[in-house]
């Protein structure tokens, strides 16, 4: 009788099984019919993620071949892990590489909560005229050219610009800000901070219009106040958001902007300004060494991938939210 039972309940689960496979292929083909039209819309980003994004990880394979200009794409023969021996005991990598750390925490450290308070900040507001004023004003810097945006940088903390001259009216010295390293990872954070802040509270803004107002409603019956009802409404409220963009900023946390450091740095603040990507455009496009190169941004990639897994990992089993 219990094998009997087992076979009809084998059975019935293939039966199950085949039944759903075919009802949800019956369902995809019949969404893909009757939205043919917008799915077509994603043909451009698949071609464009194929051909710039996948294609080129084929590449990946000279960083375990030597590769010379006029020979074989990928390489022309096998040198196993040859290049990420020579980066490891090359000291001028770890002190980029320290540099990357230093300069992505103090970024994410500092950027990443700037556009939350600004979020809570204006959500307090209840002039709405005014609250478009600022939001306007503080999208601005994000639509500026890197290029616009490094120029005024590089403007304002010259020996006679801005700030140099403010210091002169107080009485002080004019400071050469961008010849001494010490001063280069406050410049590039404060410049980042003021591109991006703005920007950044579009989605949080977003986010704290989804938050149920009958709760603020309830809180002030029970007298809490307007701190009260910030920490245990809107912040639990849009936690969901802040963790998404966590794990992102997590994920591009070794890939510091490479253009505004291109453009501010200069060789008297190599020790504090120079940066992976930057090393990488010097090792692999001015000096030639294709495979050096393509090794050391491996490595940067393999990073910033355990980089993601681990934090979606924490925030999947701390808070409840996860990328995947």
């Amino acid at each position: 009788m219990t094998e009997t039972r087992a076979v009809i309940t084998e059975t019935t689960g293939r039966r199950w099984w085949r039944r759903s496979k075919s009802t949800s292929s019956l369902t995809w083909r019949k969404a893909l019919t009757r939205d043919w039209r917008l799915y077509t819309f994603l043909v451009l980003p698949l071609v464009f993620l194929l051909i710039f994004r996948y294609i080129p990880m084929v590449g990946n394979i000279i960083a375990f071949r030597r590769f010379r200009p006029g020979g074989s794409i990928l390489g022309d023969e096998w040198v196993g892990f040859y290049y990420f021996e020579a980066f490891i005991n090359n000291a001028q990598f770890w002190q980029v590489f320290w540099n990357t750390v230093i300069l992505g925490t103090i970024t994410l450290l500092i950027c990443f909560p700037l556009p939350i308070v600004l979020a809570l900040m204006l959500n307090e507001l209840r002039s709405r005229r005014f609250k478009r004023i600022v939001q306007t004003i503080s999208y601005l810097p994000h639509f500026m050219s890197i290029v616009i945006v490094a120029g005024l940088v590089l403007q304002l903390t010259s020996l006679t610009g801005t700030i140099n001259q403010i210091i002169d009216a107080f009485g002080g010295d004019a400071i050469p800000f961008m010849q001494r390293p010490e001063w280069f990872r406050t410049i590039y954070v404060s410049s980042e901070a003021w591109q991006t802040v703005g920007w950044g509270t579009i989605l949080y803004l977003a986010a704290l219009t989804t938050i149920d107002d009958q709760l603020y409603e309830a809180a002030r019956i029970d007298g809490a106040n307007r701190w009260q009802q910030t920490w245990h409404i809107t912040l639990p409220g849009i936690r969901p958001t802040m963790m998404v963009l966590l794990i992102l900023n997590i994920g591009s946390f070794m890939a510091v902007g490479f253009e505004k450091v291109l453009l501010l740095q200069n060789p008297l603040i190599y020790s504090t300004a120079d940066v992976i990507s930057t090393y990488l455009y010097r090792v692999g496009i001015q000096s030639a060494q294709f495979s050096y190169a393509t090794a050391i941004g491996l490595f940067e990639a393999v990073i910033g991938l355990t980089l993601v897994l681990g934090a979606n990992f924490i925030s999947r089993r701390l808070v409840g939210t996860s990328l995947w």
